[in-house]
């Protein structure tokens, strides 16, 4: 009798325990400037919620073009701010989700120690025979390269010298393996990296790279989904964000 009671006790309070939701997937784009510190994120959030980010980096126009044709992302973290706007207002985006997840900085990046000074002039200089940047027209690190060099007032005397990239990682790859003696890139590409030469563009020098993520419309129904998005403004994660030379927001 005793026992029996017992076991309906039991049954009893497990239905006032909450069952833990499935673990499950999402799919995210990211700017490839963002590379490192998301898959540093990434595995922070699978430890921390037990869903899985499921990462693809590239340019945020290129993702953007294709998450308006169908792409299967979920959510998407773009190196600025217009592309999630536009996804917003084409009814890409589950409403209120939008935000900055971090201030972009570029710099002006060299693998030859001591030939990039620290105020830029060897932008004007003959010493140097290519200099990369990432495609202005789908990588927001792109625009602010050409932006900064304009108002250098280098641009027009530099455009034979311009070698351009897909992304901001193929701007890095080319400037690190040396096919261009200077590149922009961003910093957070550079920062643990030892060696080489750089330059801190001054953030005056073009319009801010105002970096912002947000949960598309197919990740609505997506309990990771939402997860990450929430995950993304934690104290581990902005710790990693600022690690990685970002400033706070």
């Amino acid at each position: 009798m005793i026992a029996r009671i017992f076991a309906r006790c039991l049954v009893a309070l497990s239905a006032l325990v909450a069952i833990p939701a499935l673990a499950a997937e999402t799919h995210v784009a990211v700017a490839a400037n963002f590379t490192e510190p998301a898959k540093e994120i990434a595995a922070g959030f699978e430890k921390a919620t037990g869903h899985k980010a499921i990462l693809a980096f590239g340019s945020s126009g290129a993702f953007y073009t294709q998450i308006t044709q169908g792409a299967p992302f979920e959510v998407f973290l773009s190196a600025d701010a217009e592309r999630p706007a536009k996804a917003e207002s084409e009814g890409l985006t589950v409403p209120g989700t939008r935000f900055t997840y971090a201030i972009g900085r570029l710099v002006l990046y060299s693998a030859t120690p001591g030939l990039v000074d620290r105020k830029g002039a060897v932008l004007k200089s003959n010493r140097f025979d290519k200099v990369a940047v990432a495609d202005p027209k789908t990588a927001p690190y792109g625009a602010a390269a050409i932006e900064t060099m304009q108002k250098l007032g280098v641009h027009d005397a530099l455009k034979a010298k311009i070698v351009t990239g897909s992304s901001i990682a193929q701007a890095y790859q080319f400037t690190s393996t040396g096919a261009a003696q200077l590149g922009f890139v961003a910093l957070s590409q550079v920062i643990a990296v030892p060696g080489g030469s750089r330059w801190l563009v001054p953030a005056k020098l073009h319009r801010p790279i105002d970096q912002q993520a947000v949960l598309l419309k197919t990740g609505e129904k997506n309990p990771a989904a939402a997860a990450f998005i929430k995950y993304l403004k934690s104290r581990p994660a902005l710790a990693i964000i600022k690690r990685y030379g970002y400033p706070a927001k």
